[in-house]
């Protein structure tokens, strides 16, 4: 089973136990990957998150079937994961723009959400510049927060961290102390589900040689097989452009695997093109 046929296998699952009190780690499972690996390639491909798709699905379901029937809300609000009838008709109107109470008096227009089915082109419209690389391990030092990524928060609070560190002073210290195998200033992801459930670490770090600074936290990044890729156009839709197509394109059509090691985004500074290493495996 190929990258994306484990996702789309994992989508079905979702689907045929919409109704039922699901984990994203029986969801990762069924794509063989870690919850963190999985939530993440899924938000990259389909620009919503796990949580947000089964929210998404399960109310297109319960509004056509509150169309449809006479069931009580109560007894629909249980049915597709409410505890109570509030909490389902805020969800609700969210979604639909009505409350639901309001959906079998008046005629109006309902959000459908169809079921999601993963297309890629394998071909690859667009070129990628990409090189593999073998790398021994190198030391990082920097700042770091812990994240959860259930529902995206990781997605909505990295950025805030990149605007502090700016402000802060921190890049340019970074930037300073880089004297170590990659040149310029790192953004590091590393998946920690393994010690704390739907938690992963961001680091703003740089490649450094020598005892570490007062303030940052030391990173060591093991020996690794790298694909490394230029980024080429505007920030930052290219960054998270080029996340899509690695995924969605490079992947399924080479033989080369996730190695599962902290993934690297790396900024040289102006005039250098972005890069994004992946370790991978044969």
């Amino acid at each position: 089973m190929n990258w994306i046929e484990s996702l789309q296998h994992a989508i079905n699952y979702m689907e045929e136990h919409l109704l039922e009190p699901i984990t994203i780690q029986h969801i990762a499972d069924q794509a063989h990957l870690s919850p963190f690996y999985f939530q993440r390639n899924f938000a990259l491909l389909t620009d919503v998150t796990v949580a947000e798709y089964l929210r998404r699905r399960r109310l297109t379901l319960a509004a056509h079937e509150l169309v449809h029937s006479d069931h009580k809300i109560i007894d629909l609000a249980h049915k597709y994961g409410y505890d109570t009838p509030e909490s389902f008709s805020k969800a609700f109107r969210r979604q639909h723009g009505i409350a639901p109470s309001e959906t079998r008096k008046h005629s109006t227009s309902l959000k459908s959400y169809n079921r999601l089915v993963i297309q890629v082109n394998l071909k690859g419209v667009e070129p990628m510049n990409y090189k593999i690389i073998e790398h021994p391990g190198f030391s990082l030092v920097g700042i770091k927060q812990t994240f959860s990524y259930e529902d995206g928060e990781n997605l909505r609070k990295i950025p805030k961290m990149w605007q502090k560190a700016y402000h802060d002073g921190i890049e340019d210290q970074l930037f300073e102390l880089n004297n170590g195998a990659i040149s310029g200033i790192l953004g590091v992801c590393v998946d920690q589900s393994e010690l704390q459930d739907k938690q992963m670490e961001y680091w703003i770090a740089t490649a450094y040689n020598g005892d570490t600074p007062e303030g940052l936290s030391h990173l060591q990044i093991p020996a690794s097989k790298w694909s490394v890729f230029e980024v080429e156009g505007p920030m930052p839709a290219s960054m998270q452009n080029l996340w899509k197509q690695i995924i969605s394109e490079w992947f399924p059509s080479n033989s080369y695997e996730h190695a599962y090691l902290p993934e690297l985004e790396v900024y040289g500074g102006p005039n250098v093109a972005p890069q994004i290493w992946i370790p991978i495996k044969n």
